[in-house]
């Protein structure tokens, strides 16, 4: 990418911020998400995509923590939406979650409420269930089994 990683700065900035400050900056930032072109989200999901591996695995817990509980709050058209854009980024691009810590993020995702969970569980079989054949076959072969049990795909 020639362009520099402005949204993968302000997750990196995100995740090195306390709980107090995160989740308003972050509940603002995923606000102006909704509002963005296309080609904005695609580009904002790129850089997250790359930049959320290179942060610490402590912070990056703490930020992807409160990322889902601020997923969990939003409308199931704006989850929809969000989640849709990381889904086709990573069926065309799967070689960009190998980077991640999958199973410490499968830990973080666990220590959500229930509620929340169920939220998310209900926003992601919606986009599986919607996905083309190709598109659902690879994604299922990415989620883990736990989270596949879960999520009962």
């Amino acid at each position: 990418m020639t362009e520099p990683n402005y949204a993968g700065n302000i997750i990196v900035i995100l995740a090195n911020l306390p709980d107090f400050l995160r989740k308003p900056i972050l509940k603002k930032r995923m606000s102006e998400f909704y509002s963005m072109s296309d080609q904005e989200k695609n580009v904002l999901i790129q850089n997250a995509l790359e930049a959320g591996p290179t942060i610490p695995f402590p912070n990056f817990s703490k930020l992807f923590k409160t990322w889902l509980e601020v997923l969990a709050d939003e409308t199931e058209e704006h989850r929809q939406i969000l989640i849709s854009g990381y889904v086709n980024e990573i069926t065309n691009f799967p070689q960009k979650i190998i980077a991640f810590n999958l199973d410490g993020m499968l830990e973080i995702y666990f220590t959500l409420e229930d509620s929340k969970k169920m939220i998310i569980n209900n926003s992601l079989k919606l986009i599986i269930g919607k996905l083309e054949s190709d598109a659902k076959r690879k994604i299922i072969l990415l989620i883990p089994n736990v989270l596949k049990n879960e999520l009962g795909v």
